[in-house]
């Protein structure tokens, strides 16, 4: 017998806001030809992101060379590499006067360095035109190339944020080709190579897993001085991608956010429609606060 659909509950509710500014990102996108996150993996926050004028941006193109299970991303073997790429999400940036930049990108496996050289360029192209606006970047794990991670953080971001997606058990199943162990051992590096750094990553829900695995990943996380966690609601992209197992409560997602703290992390961003860069600003200033905190008691 078929496996029953999950019913999406209430409190699963993505508002619609598709203002002057919506329409403004939108267009800016289309003429730079840049590409963004929000669009491409049918983030379900782009109405509440782009109304107040905040976007991920996506480089080196927008085919992945990889598969994963959960992501709406193309996938495909990519033909794009634009070199001038860094400097129109520079000029996107600074035309949005952004205070805090996201940069991702599709995995690259087809680069010798996975679009390091890529990051690093656009994260120096931001700083030359907005010198006061933080950049984050959400990288791949680059498989495990300790050298293309060193370009990136050598750039300085201000957050290094790699996502373990998953518990351990799932990982093989959810992601395709990453690797739970080298996505914690990329974070544990970037910490090696730039201590002041700060590290983040994230897990989605309602993929199978168990309650004490997702504080099991918490505390691999916590291992590497992993600084930022974000957890948030799977929610099936298309027929053809993994579907909800189960959708968890806004309660539950309280509790994972105080497991966390408690766990030591400087900022847990937890609920239904959490993603990644989901109000990536206000966690930076978060965490940010909670470790002067922490200096200023522990002096």
């Amino acid at each position: 017998m078929a496996k029953q659909l999950q019913p999406k509950p209430d409190w699963i509710r993505i508002k619609l806001t598709t203002g002057d500014n919506y329409q403004d990102i939108k267009n800016m996108m289309r003429s730079k030809t840049l590409h963004t996150v929000c669009e491409e993996a049918r983030c379900p926050n782009i109405y509440e992101c782009w109304a107040n004028r905040t976007a991920t941006f996506m480089i080196l193109g927008d085919i992945c060379t990889r598969a994963c299970r959960f992501c709406a991303v193309n996938t495909g073997m990519p033909t794009e590499l634009d070199l001038q790429e860094p400097e129109r999400v520079a000029e996107a940036a600074e035309k949005m006067n952004l205070r805090h930049c996201v940069v991702t990108s599709v995995a690259r496996d087809d680069l010798r360095d996975g679009g390091a050289s890529i990051f690093a360029g656009t994260i120096a192209a931001i700083r030359a035109r907005l010198p006061f606006c933080s950049v984050e970047v959400l990288i791949p794990d680059f498989q495990g190339d300790e050298e293309a991670l060193r370009t990136v953080m050598e750039a300085k971001p201000d957050i290094l944020n790699h996502n373990i997606e998953t518990v351990e058990r799932l990982s093989d199943r959810v992601r395709a080709k990453a690797k739970y162990r080298r996505s914690l051992e990329l974070l544990q590096r970037a910490k090696t190579m730039k201590p002041d750094i700060p590290t983040k990553s994230s897990i989605m829900l309602g993929v199978g897993e168990e309650w004490e695995e997702i504080l099991q990943a918490m505390d691999d996380l916590r291992a590497v001085d992993c600084d930022i966690l974000t957890i948030g609601q799977y929610l099936q992209p298309t027929p053809q991608h993994l579907r909800v197992e189960k959708y968890y409560t806004p309660e539950q997602f309280a509790a994972l956010k105080e497991e966390g703290m408690k766990r030591g992390f400087s900022h847990v961003e937890s609920g239904p429609l959490v993603r990644s860069s989901y109000h990536a600003h206000e966690q930076v200033k978060s965490a940010k606060s909670r470790k002067e905190e922490g200096v200023s008691t522990s002096s």
